[in-house]
């Protein structure tokens, strides 16, 4: 190797890296302290310039591709562990710096969700076959990240209390109407509406919403939930409370007005909304490669720097802001586990490169809730200071009448 070792050595100090070579020599990074030992075979002599030049790429494609793979009980997972750890060492060399400084020249071109490409690219995303999807997330099949009372709690019972959580939040009356902006595969828009209010639930994905009608004619509320396939800008009317949940990392950083400005138009006088999405607590930056063209094409987790400096060009009040921090870590937690015990069902629908793909994704995700800056932020929005209740001790009676039930 010629190349890799001019970042590896720079990069890797917490614990150690072995590298196989395609010669079957093994060269070591690291000091082999505080983090695990990894063992990385390179099956291809062009991989040493391809990972010095673009690493968070090409280390994803080349095993997707096979091309690098893992050996003497060494996972995607560890290898994914020890680049967490070592983040810091990685964005200080000066090649990936130089890379960096392209990345956000490029940010608003990679994040441009106009009408019709928003569409296509959510779609890319969730409108695999439905049944992917129920092999490893939760009963209700809720992609979003859940709320955990305990952290031993299950995935199910997170989950649930999720719901709980924004419903108390949202203080509904029977007869609200309620728009749900980006619906998934409905049980948000299934629950609300078992509390007794009209939902007018939005998605720009075919199969989602397809599945969506399914579940909430078995649970017996199809006639108070409308579902609609059209992007967040195309809803009209107006209503009593607006909740968004896992939307806005997909409207990119040129569309943040778009989105709060949509919400301010939608909101009946005396309502408010309930946003919850994946934020970071660092300052603003870009969507790493991988993500961009695999998994979130035009999707960006914002800075709270961002979001807030939207919401005062808009001019919505924030009535409420809570951070959760290691609640997704959690949820994905749950996620890539029973993906890995659902693999062979996985590889025998989808393909082994798409299992590779996942598998490295949501490790990826997962430890970016552990190490790296992201968290999740929800926030109570209005028009008026008043509209949302100025003590918010009425979350935690509402959420205890719901458990109740």
């Amino acid at each position: 190797m010629r190349f890799l070792p001019h970042l590896l050595k720079r990069f890797v100090h917490k614990g150690r890296l072995v590298v196989i070579e395609p010669s079957g020599s093994r060269v070591y990074f690291g000091s082999g302290e505080d983090g695990p030992e990894v063992v990385m075979r390179i099956h291809d002599d062009k991989l040493d310039r391809e990972l010095f030049l673009n690493p968070e790429l090409v280390a994803a494609e080349a095993y997707m591709d096979g091309r690098l793979t893992f050996e003497d009980g060494s996972t995607v997972y560890d290898f994914l562990y020890l680049f967490s750890i070592n983040r810091r060492g990685l964005a200080s060399h000066p090649v990936q710096q130089a890379l960096r400084r392209g990345w956000r020249a490029l940010k608003r071109w990679h994040q441009s969700n106009p009408l019709g490409r928003a569409a296509t690219n959510a779609q890319s995303h969730y409108d695999h076959p439905p049944e992917f999807y129920a092999l490893w997330l939760d009963s209700r099949m809720i992609y979003s990240c859940a709320y955990f009372p305990t952290p031993d709690a299950s995935l199910e019972e997170a989950q649930e209390a999720k719901l709980r959580h924004i419903a108390a939040k949202l203080k509904l009356e029977p007869g609200m109407r309620v728009a749900e902006i980006g619906s998934g595969w409905g049980a948000l828009a299934i629950y609300l509406a078992k509390l007794g209010v009209e939902v007018t639930a939005i998605n720009v994905a075919t199969e989602q919403l397809a599945e969506s009608r399914k579940r909430a004619q078995a649970a017996g509320v199809a006639d108070r939930i409308t579902f609609f396939e059209r992007d967040y800008r195309e809803l009209t009317g107006t209503f009593d409370r607006v909740v968004s949940v896992g939307m806005m990392e997909h409207v990119g950083v040129n569309h943040f007005d778009d989105y709060f400005n949509t919400i301010k138009r939608l909101l009946a006088p005396g309502g408010f909304a309930m946003i919850h999405a994946i934020g970071r607590m660092s300052p603003p930056g870009t969507t790493g490669p991988f993500i961009r063209k695999y998994i979130f094409p035009g999707g960006y987790v914002p800075a709270m720097s961002e979001v807030f400096a939207s919401l005062e060009r808009v001019g919505l009040w924030t009535g409420d802001c809570e951070v959760l921090r290691l609640h997704y870590y959690w949820t994905i937690r749950h996620w890539r586990l029973n993906f890995e015990a659902k693999r062979p069902e996985v590889v025998a629908m989808m393909g082994e490169r798409f299992a590779r793909m996942w598998e490295f994704y949501l490790a990826a995700v997962e430890l970016g809730f552990l190490h790296g800056s992201n968290m999740v932020y929800q926030l109570l929005l209005s028009n008026e200071r008043n509209d949302v209740p100025v003590i918010r001790d009425f979350i935690v009676d509402e959420e205890r009448t719901l458990a109740a039930r």
